[in-house]
């Protein structure tokens, strides 16, 4: 099933989003590669950022999504990065020409079904000295995924709406530290629940709706292409949102569990 992405919406909290990929950046010891790739790069300037962080690497950024690839293209002026149309179940490595030094997959394998032989894979296409490193959502059980399947399941296109739904899966932390230690890496994992604070000036109706839009509910509106349909489930998912995540007087506090693995292959 293939998701149409729309960058604006998805850039509404960019800050929060770009989060995790800095901390995931910090783990990552590389100092002079010259084949940096990002997996997923989406709208693009966590992307750039790559290349800011080392300008003198070739950047290449992979996605699936022509209306992302054409907002990183917008933002990249000077042609620092190589933007290529993919999806990541079908990229080779072997395409780039040489080994990456670097590889980044951040928020996209909750979307790639059996992404582990992938994760595999791309591990094993790594220079000496390489670094993988990946952060997914782990919010799967999360009020706002956990009340998106309850609606779904209430709603007349239930049968419609499940495959949409299980796309968002992913493995418990353990699991992925385990796949690349087995390797031969050396793999720094962790998690951590991020506490956003989103819309802290009261300018949006329903921030939690807001945050979905971007990600995890695109693949339920794309099923829900009649009016009627969409308005019912919008409807119902909304309040339920409403009463899981209260406006407080700092905002709408929304936790956010993220899975991180940080994988070095030693030189020798």
């Amino acid at each position: 099933m293939s998701t149409t992405w729309d960058p604006t919406q998805y850039a509404k909290f960019a800050d929060h989003r770009g989060r995790p990929f800095a901390d995931l950046l910090a783990r990552v010891g590389a100092q002079d590669p010259e084949l940096v790739v990002d997996l997923g790069c989406g709208n693009g300037p966590l992307t750039l950022g790559l290349a800011d962080r080392w300008p003198t690497a070739r950047v290449v950024g992979v996605d699936h999504s022509p209306e992302m690839l054409a907002a990183a293209r917008g933002l990249d002026a000077h042609g620092r990065v190589e933007w290529v149309g993919s999806d990541l179940t079908d990229w080779d490595p072997a395409g780039l020409g040489q080994a990456p030094d670097v590889i980044v997959t951040n928020a996209t394998l909750q979307w790639v079904p059996g992404h582990l032989d992938l994760v595999r894979r791309w591990v094993e296409a790594l220079a000496p000295d390489g670094w993988f490193a990946m952060q997914v959502p782990g919010n799967h059980d999360a009020p706002s995924h956990a009340l998106m399947r309850a609606t779904a399941a209430d709603h007349p296109a239930a049968d419609r709406l499940a495959p949409a739904l299980q796309r968002l899966a992913v493995l418990d932390p353990a699991a992925y530290v385990e796949t690349l230690g087995a390797l031969g890496m050396e793999v720094d994992g962790w998690e951590t629940t991020y506490l956003h604070v989103l819309d802290p000036l009261g300018q949006q109706d329903n921030p939690a709706l807001e945050w979905v839009r971007g990600t995890g509910l695109r693949p339920v509106l794309e099923v829900l292409t009649d009016d009627a349909e969409r308005t019912a489930f919008l409807a119902d998912y909304d309040a339920r949102l409403r009463a899981a995540y209260p406006r407080t007087q700092v905002g709408v506090v929304f936790p956010f569990r993220r899975i991180f693995c940080v994988a070095h292959r030693p030189a020798g």
